[in-house]
């Protein structure tokens, strides 16, 4: 399959301005294609990865892989569908802007990956300079037309968001110039700024200039809820905010429905082993096994193969109960979900600490579960009631990790 049709079969391709032309432009030479991305925080998430995907897997059919990290347009904020953004500081947009760029290198290496900052050029033209040069290339009537400024119309829209159509544009048509960029890539609600960057190009360099946009489809899971929401909670590809672990277990957990369209989305398995992963995922749902396949392909290409040993070790630790020997952080990392509760840094009767804990809500309750076996603290069973708890004995003296019955894990933060 060629890189459109291989988009087409994963589910990945929404819109494409001239899917004719673009193949034959590829059929030509090495171009480039490029996705934006405002710096809006110091790390990428879930979200980003989608457009990522779709770069990844042209720059995988031999194209050149160019990443804006919005210097300039990040200072501004592209419309969202209800309040405008806060405006961030120049330091701040500067630590996030390194802060990306060590990531997306990491996602697409050095060879074939070029990764500009769109203040190179936007923050050199001065105000004259736009309006002569770009502002009257475009129609005020055509602008408002765009599904983004039409939707703010009703609450309202600032003239820095109105204008941000005519910012991408830019970028398309210096890219087009510098790079040899060629495609624009972008999710669905980008279609009205994409479409601005093709006109303009078309506008200053010809009709016949090469110039395509290509948008990817909302990414929903098999519910209708939006990808990567489900959890409530942003998943980021720095591991320092979302950990290896938590991230694996993201992908592991997925429903069963959807993990057909996530191999197809989010791996660069070819289609014969995806069948065969669902073929088998079906025969024998309890096992996991696609949703394991998902986790560790997935977990790979973020962070590498050593992230998914750790996070298969660890999985298989808590799985067991034998958490006596993992680190601190990966305390941290595992437990960070479960109930937690201030530990004293001292040591205390095991009957008490528990009733104090809130494990227990009575120290009768306590002392039956202590001597009936049901208590382990730190990876060791309890059954003695005369056991004192040492908070500083274990995992460099930051927690204690309560485990109650098979699975209940409450986990101590020492004081």
């Amino acid at each position: 399959m060629n890189f459109i049709e291989d988009l087409k079969w994963r589910g990945a391709l929404n819109q494409i301005t001239d899917e004719e032309g673009l193949l034959k432009t590829m059929s030509e030479g090495q171009i480039g294609a490029y996705v934006g991305t405002d710096p809006t925080a110091d790390s990428l998430h879930l979200g980003h990865l989608i457009p990522f995907m779709v770069l990844k897997r042209f720059q995988n059919a031999g194209g050149k892989a160019v990443i804006i990290v919005g210097g300039a347009t990040g200072a501004i904020g592209d419309p969202r569908p209800t309040t405008e953004r806060q405006l961030l500081s120049q330091e701040t947009l500067d630590h996030n802007i390194e802060a990306i760029k060590e990531q997306v290198t990491r996602l697409f290496g050095q060879n074939g990956t070029k990764i500009v900052n769109n203040n190179d050029w936007l923050g050199k033209m001065t105000l004259p300079e736009f309006l002569r040069d770009y502002g009257k290339l475009f129609s005020v009537n055509v602008m408002l037309k765009k599904d983004i400024v039409a939707s703010r119309l009703a609450t309202g829209i600032s003239y820095t968001e109105f204008t941000y159509q005519i910012l991408q544009g830019i970028d398309f048509l210096q890219l087009w110039r510098r790079e040899d960029v060629r495609l624009e890539i972008g999710g669905s609600d980008q279609w009205g700024n994409i479409t601005s960057g093709v006109d303009l190009i078309h506008t200053v360099e010809g009709n016949d200039a090469p110039a395509y946009g290509l948008t990817i489809p909302l990414m929903t899971d098999s519910t209708g809820k939006k990808f990567g929401k489900s959890e409530g909670n942003a998943i980021w590809l720095d591991a320092k905010k979302t950990s290896p672990y938590t991230f694996y277990q993201f992908w592991f957990n997925q429903q069963d429905a959807d993990i057909e369209k996530y191999l197809k989305y989010f791996t660069f398995l070819e289609p014969d082993e995806i069948e065969k992963i669902v073929a088998e995922s079906a025969e024998n749902p309890g096992a996991r096994y696609g949703q394991r396949r998902l986790a560790e392909e997935v977990t790979r290409f973020v962070h590498g193969q050593a992230a998914v040993d750790e996070a298969e070790e660890l999985s298989k630790a808590l799985f067991s109960g034998d958490v006596s020997n993992l680190s601190a952080q990966q305390i941290q990392d595992v437990f960070a979900g479960v109930p937690s509760f201030d530990a004293k840094n001292e040591k205390q009767n095991v009957v008490d600490f528990i009733v104090e804990a809130g494990i227990d809500k009575s120290k009768r309750q306590a002392r039956e579960d202590v001597t009936n076996g049901a208590i382990t603290i730190n990876g060791e069973k309890v059954t003695d009631l005369e056991h004192e708890v040492d908070p500083t004995a274990a995992y460099d003296g930051k927690f204690v990790l309560i485990r109650r019955g098979k699975k209940k894990y409450f986990l101590g933060k020492v004081q």
